[in-house]
């Protein structure tokens, strides 16, 4: 039986309310460099990317050079004393994330994120036992190529037919695509419903409380299907 058994998210904008804090930091480490001023929309575009791939794309002229890891160190050191108070969940997450857990779903993280700063934030919200799976853009492929949710479905003994991909950005959406598992995009993170449509999620919703419903009618879905 086919059935639906792991849920994947992006964490930042997705599980997450960090999407300000990127932007902020993001600018505040161009402009100590004098590079050219970003604003939001430019930055909020390359949120889901591992660090070297968004600075290749906000400054393709540094690739390659010292200044390259200058930026991203300062974006480091910038991001962790704005977040020195964990960013804070979203509304629902908690209480969905848990009640999915109920039901016998597996539950996963496929970040952008560096592997420190995954690890500092579970901490910080007491989830550092709660994901059965996590991957993070440095250990593995940055995002949308597909190899961290090959790597998660290993990890959790699942396959692309019988998991979901939920995140904010076009590039979790394009990862999802790329390992051939479908994806909820979420509206209230870096990218508007607009953008995000033009990646063809399966679904988009407005707030997170609104996917438990959602999936859980999949799931039915499936079974139906593979029994008739």
């Amino acid at each position: 039986m086919r059935e639906l058994d792991t849920l994947i998210f992006d964490w930042d904008g997705t599980l997450a309310n960090s999407i300000e804090r990127i932007v902020t930091a993001m600018q505040v480490a161009a402009a100590e460099l004098r590079l050219p001023a970003l604003d939001g929309e430019q930055v909020r575009g390359i949120i889901g990317l591992g660090l070297p791939e968004a600075i290749a794309v906000l400054y393709p002229g540094l690739v390659g050079e010292p200044r390259a890891q200058e930026l991203a160190r300062g974006y480091s050191a910038h991001y962790r004393r704005l977040d020195s108070t964990p960013s804070p969940l979203f509304d629902g997450v908690l209480d969905v994330l848990e009640r999915f857990r109920r039901e016998g779903f597996q539950l996963a993280v496929a970040t952008g994120k560096g592997r420190a700063g995954l690890e500092r934030i579970l901490a910080a919200h007491g989830l550092s036992h709660y994901f059965d799976a996590t991957r993070c853009a440095d250990e593995t492929a940055s995002k949308p190529d597909p190899r961290m949710l090959h790597e998660i479905l290993q990890a959790c003994d699942s396959m692309a037919g019988r998991a979901l991909m939920v995140g904010d950005s076009e590039f979790d959406i394009q990862m999802a695509h790329n390992a051939g598992m479908p994806a909820v995009a979420v509206s209230y993170g870096a990218q508007s419903r607009e953008q995000l449509a033009l990646s063809r999620p399966t679904h988009c919703i407005d707030r997170f409380d609104e996917l438990y419903g959602w999936v859980l009618a999949q799931r039915e879905t499936l079974i139906s299907n593979e029994v008739n």
